[in-house]
């Protein structure tokens, strides 16, 4: 099984091209136009002859004597063109600064094919989330700004993208994080961590909707979303911000716990800088960050630091190596169930099962790259990744991953064709009190290709595959059930096509399908503890899950006079074979299960620009998302558990409309408005209709959610800024899953200093 998991790689590895030799050509140098950092991998092309940039932004192009016209082209850029005249025996020096491209669709993007591409070439639904949104709204965590974007919702800090997953109590997601590239998922539950996300210093992060396993694995069955984090450019960059957010009163009085005195007011505080600097040839980066929340919710509280380090050094054009590194600590009290829907909303209820943890979790990440003489890249990612969870519940873990990936990548230019093709291995300890003070071993072995085709310049075909081996090794015994060899392995293949067709400048048609698949994790398959009063049992024969992912989209461009976005129009198809889903067990138990085969489809319609409005420059992100998640069977054995007898899956809604506005009112003054509605949530598990409240509250709410936010903004001096945030302006009581109320309305004053490059 392995050598059949590094034949790819040894395949690809064996491909190489020769180049004709003339000993005249063009050479040079591509940089930003704005603040001269030098571009890594720009195109230049001279008539049929080639060449990319190394991470100096220098390249050579062999080519023989003539007058040439060269386009130098990178993705997020406007292309140029330049006439170049070869003389025999020497290379002509250029020195090439390209102006960023205010078109949308020129984004630059990697997750969908793990190269660099422009937005609208994707042949999947791709979404953009940048640094500003992040800042202006003061989300200190990640999943916050998320919950904004079409089609995406964060049900207690789990992402759900266009119906693919439901609620899994902290395990199992579907929905694969990604921090600069490396999966970033915690070893035993699957789970995202989102406090280890440095949101202070992030370039922009990817969100793919639809099956991905086929370029990254199990855990990537509903979508990934991709965190990569900011380096160092030409000018240094240093800020320093702070913020306070104060909860005011709930909309019913009866729910309030503390006194009218602004200073016993729950709310929350914190702090962080953040630099960056580029010393010869070494970059820089680093931030530290530090949050101290009482909470909205009685006696809850959180305390975080967070600090990060990221270095880069070029030892010569053509090799890079560096290392990223996060150390996260903190405390915090928590309870999973209200004690009523009234007075009772934010406290905790009887049972409840307060939980006070703490917690130390950090990733080591080398690296390098690597661009060998024939134009070929080499690229290592390696991760280390520590956690440390202890709580006053006996549901402490702890837990190592190891990580490892080799990638090469070949760009055959004279077929149009592009070659990546990969080798994984990873592996956890795991040692926790939730499966019994048990150690448990997980291991991961894959290799995958992708190949990309280029037909007629307006024609792009892509077809990839992945081989995946997954093995869950631990005691023999678990309760009645008996393993043999305390093993668990199993290896599948998984396979993705798709196309993107250029019909115009900037009309993009898409197409695509891929499968995917999603090993159990050790949480699901041998967790044993309680929560509330609620038993949660081991099943350790659950099996993996599997299915495949449709996709038909339009890409339209927009630029009508100030006006420069885009539609985007998709139709989505997704089916699920042998789902997995805590549920219900005629013992009253909760169960990670194989609950049978769904069908999830729908369409989504979403707009981001920007323009003039008004006669003053506005940004806006707005779309709409229907989903009809149901079970391709639908009996008796669907229903039980759950709080509806229609055929829906639990914990999703049906519509969602996100929609996000910035604009400057004057020189010094900007303001933004954020909405969000969510359709009313058809099923739950049923039990929690027992818990006082859930009911009653559903039903006084069976018409969904609004929220609105606002912000304003102040440009003080051309260093200070600071922004004014009223978060659920119209403080609505919600709840998104079920016995814990959501936070009321805040008011937040975020201050911003730049001490170096802005």
């Amino acid at each position: 099984m392995k050598l059949q998991i590094l034949i790819p790689g040894i395949f690809f590895l064996a491909i190489t091209s020769l180049s004709a030799q003339w000993g005249s050509g063009v050479s040079g140098i591509v940089i930003d136009a704005d603040d001269q950092t030098p571009l890594i991998g720009a195109t230049v092309l001279a008539s049929t002859h080639l060449a990319s940039t190394n991470y100096d932004g220098r390249f050579t192009l062999d080519a023989p004597p003539g007058a040439y016209p060269v386009q130098i082209s990178y993705v997020g850029y406007q292309t140029i063109t330049l006439d170049v005249i070869v003389e025999e025996g020497s290379f002509a020096t250029v020195e090439i600064r390209l102006q960023p491209s205010s078109m949308m669709l020129e984004a630059a993007t990697v997750t969908s094919g793990r190269f660099e591409r422009a937005l609208g070439e994707t042949t999947v639904s791709l979404d953009i989330l940048k640094p500003q949104f992040i800042d202006h709204l003061n989300m200190v965590s990640l999943d916050e700004a998320l919950d904004r974007l079409p089609g995406v919702n964060i049900i207690d800090g789990q992402p759900n993208i266009r119906g693919g997953s439901g609620y899994s109590y902290g395990a199992g997601s579907r929905v694969m994080l990604l921090i600069d590239d490396i999966p970033a998922l915690q070893a035993d539950a699957g789970y995202p961590n989102w406090g280890d996300i440095q949101t202070e210093n992030i370039d922009q992060v990817e969100v793919l909707k639809g099956a991905a396993s086929a370029l990254y694995g199990s855990a990537a069955l509903n979508g990934i979303i991709n965190v990569r984090t900011a380096y160092a450019k030409s000018t240094p960059y240093t800020r320093i911000s702070t913020f306070y957010q104060a909860f005011m009163d709930p909309s019913q009085a009866s729910r309030k716990w503390w006194d009218n005195a602004w200073s016993h007011k729950p709310g929350s505080g914190g702090i962080s800088i953040t630099h960056r600097q580029k010393f010869n040839k070494l970059d820089v980066s680093g931030s530290a960050f530090y949050i101290n929340t009482e909470s909205w919710v009685k006696d809850a509280f959180s305390k975080t630091g967070r600090g990060t380090i990221g270095l880069r050094y070029r030892i010569s054009d053509r090799f890079v190596v560096g290392m990223n590194a996060n150390l996260n600590a903190g405390a915090s009290r928590s309870y999973f169930l209200w004690e009523n829907d009234q007075e009772g909303a934010y406290l905790a209820g009887a049972g409840s099962n307060e939980s006070t943890s703490k917690k130390i979790r950090y990733y080591v990440d080398p690296y390098l790259n690597y661009f060998d003489r024939a134009g070929n890249r080499h690229k290592v990612l390696t991760r280390f990744y520590s956690v440390n969870n202890d709580n006053n519940l006996n549901q402490g873990n702890r837990s190592q991953l190891y990580y490892g990936e080799y990638q090469f990548q070949r760009n055959l230019s004279g077929l149009d064709l592009l070659f990546t093709a990969g080798v994984v291995a990873s592996g956890s300890r795991v040692d926790a009190e939730l499966y019994a003070d048990t150690i448990f071993q997980s291991r991961n072995l894959a290799g995958y290709v992708q190949v990309e085709k280029k037909w007629w310049k307006w024609l792009t075909v892509t077809a990839g595959a992945r081989l995946e081996n997954n093995a869950i090794l631990g005691p023999e015994i678990i309760g009645k059930d008996t393993l043999t060899d305390g093993r668990t392995e199993e290896t599948k293949p998984v396979f993705r096509l798709g196309a993107n067709a250029k019909i115009s400048p900037f009309t993009f048609i898409r197409a695509s399908w891929g499968q995917g698949y999603r090993f159990p994790t050790i949480a699901e398959k041998f967790i044993r503890t309680e929560f509330s009063g609620f038993q949660i049992v081991p099943n350790p024969h659950l099996r993996s899950e599997t299915g495949w992912s449709a996709e038909l989209g339009l890409k339209q461009g927009v630029q009508i006079g100030t006006w420069n976005g885009f539609l985007d129009v998709a139709l989505f198809w997704t089916e699920y074979q042998r789902m997995m889903e805590f549920s219900l067990t005629p013992n009253f138990a909760f169960q990670s299960q194989n609950i049978g085969n769904t069908i999830i489809k729908g369409f989504e319609v979403s707009w981001q620009g920007q323009g003039t409005l008004f006669g003053q420059p506005v940004s806006m992100l707005t779309g709409y998302t229907y989903i009809d998640p149901t079970y391709e069977t639908f009996g008796s054995s669907q229903m039980n558990g759950s709080s509806s007898d229609k055929n829906v899956l639990k914990y999703r809604f049906r519509h969602s409309v996100k929609a996000d506005f910035e604009m400057p009112v004057t020189s010094w003054l900007s303001a933004g408005y954020t909405m969000q509605y969510n359709s009313y949530m058809e099923a739950i598990d049923g039990i929690f209709n027992l818990i006082p409240g859930v009911y009653d509250f559903r039903q006084a709410n069976h018409k969904g959610f609004v929220l609105m936010d606002v912000r304003l903004g102040f440009q003080i001096t051309p260093r200070l800024e600071s922004w004014f945030i009223v978060k659920n302006m119209l403080n609505e009581a919600y709840s998104i899953r079920p016995a814990l109320l959501e936070e009321p309305r805040s008011l937040t004053l975020r201050v911003n200093y730049f001490l170096q490059g802005k």
